[in-house]
């Protein structure tokens, strides 16, 4: 007998996640139904988007009700199947959610994605090849497309969508300027990821350091965070600037929303446009060509991975205080 262990929302945080907003409960699976498979989790994606998912606002989902396990994005193997399009032994990527085991009916089977074979670690396929590396093509392939010899400016550039981003706007012939917090993580962006400059947001010069790093302008704003770093990269903008607006993770934990000064706007004519990797109709492409960039030495990823089903909650709350570089996953079994 198999038991399946799930984390359901028990109430709705104020603040940063607490493992007191959710309860651990464990059932015995039951026999599958003609239509469902049966996964077993191996990672969990940990996101942003997973806070919002938590609070009781509008936006592009439901919100997780509480009382139901929480939703998030996973990789895992296919242990049982009635469905025709799924085998055992299937490496699969979908919302397989904050469990160790997933019963999945027709309807949700539909919407995982089976992997091929790759040589390429799990850990790299939920992150770089996963939703976070989808959303970085997407943004710099659709959105706003980086011309040669333009200076973008991503935020949280040492995050799992930053750090891709900012690599593939290199590989597209860009001046690429990454802002992340700390001299580290800014050593990590010029040294490791080849960026061409990096910003602290930390230091108390943040805005001359911006300005030195962008002599020329910003072109095109690849954001994430949001609020005054936001702010502080829009004054910097040319004259008809792109802005594609990936997150707004700044505000995401219930701190003080972003200005709805829209003036500066105005006075540099930019467009602004807000993107979901779920609207994506082109995944395949984007997959293949990071996978090829990773296999061709001419991109790097990053994990940060941390353990056990249980510690979710405080594992997600690293995406806001800094302490991970890369993708954030969490490990659940082998």
């Amino acid at each position: 007998m198999t038991v399946q262990r799930q984390l359901l929302l028990k109430s709705r945080p104020e603040g940063l996640v607490k493992k007191s907003n959710f309860d651990l409960v464990e059932h015995a699976l039951p026999a599958l139904e003609d239509g469902q498979v049966h996964v077993k989790v191996l990672y969990i994606s940990m996101d942003p988007t997973n806070r919002v998912w938590m609070s009781d606002i509008p936006q592009y989902m439901p919100p997780v009700a509480v009382g139901e396990v929480m939703r998030a994005g996973g990789l895992g193997r296919v242990v049982a199947s009635k469905n025709e399009r799924f085998a055992e032994g299937d490496l699969v990527q979908g919302l397989l959610n904050w469990q160790d085991h997933a019963i999945l009916d027709a309807s949700q089977a539909k919407e995982l994605v089976k992997l091929p074979k790759s040589p390429l670690p799990l850990p790299t396929l939920l992150g770089a090849c996963g939703l976070s590396g989808i959303t970085a093509y997407y943004g710099l392939t659709d959105i706003t497309p980086v011309q040669p010899g333009e200076t973008i400016v991503i935020s949280a550039a040492a995050g799992s969508v930053g750090s891709i981003a900012g690599q593939i706007a290199k590989i597209m012939g860009a001046r690429v300027v990454g802002i992340a917090g700390g001299p580290e993580k800014c050593k990590y962006l010029t040294e490791t990821l080849g960026f061409d400059a990096a910003v602290d947001y930390k230091a108390a010069d943040f805005k001359q350091q911006l300005k030195a790093a962008t002599p020329d302008g910003v072109h095109v704003n690849f954001e994430n965070v949001g609020g005054e770093v936001m702010r502080a990269v829009l004054s910097r903008m040319v004259i008809g600037g792109r802005v594609a607006l990936c997150g707004l993770i700044s505000g995401y934990t219930g701190e003080k929303k972003p200005s709805d000064d829209f003036s500066i706007m105005i006075v540099k004519r930019l467009t602004v446009k807000g993107f979901l990797a779920f609207d994506y109709r082109k995944t395949k492409e984007a997959v293949q060509a990071i996978a090829g960039w990773i296999l061709e030495g001419k991109l790097k990823t990053e994990e940060t991975i941390a353990e056990g089903l249980e510690n979710a909650p405080e594992v997600l709350n690293r995406l806001f205080d800094g302490s991970h570089t890369g993708k954030l996953l969490l490990k659940v079994q082998d």
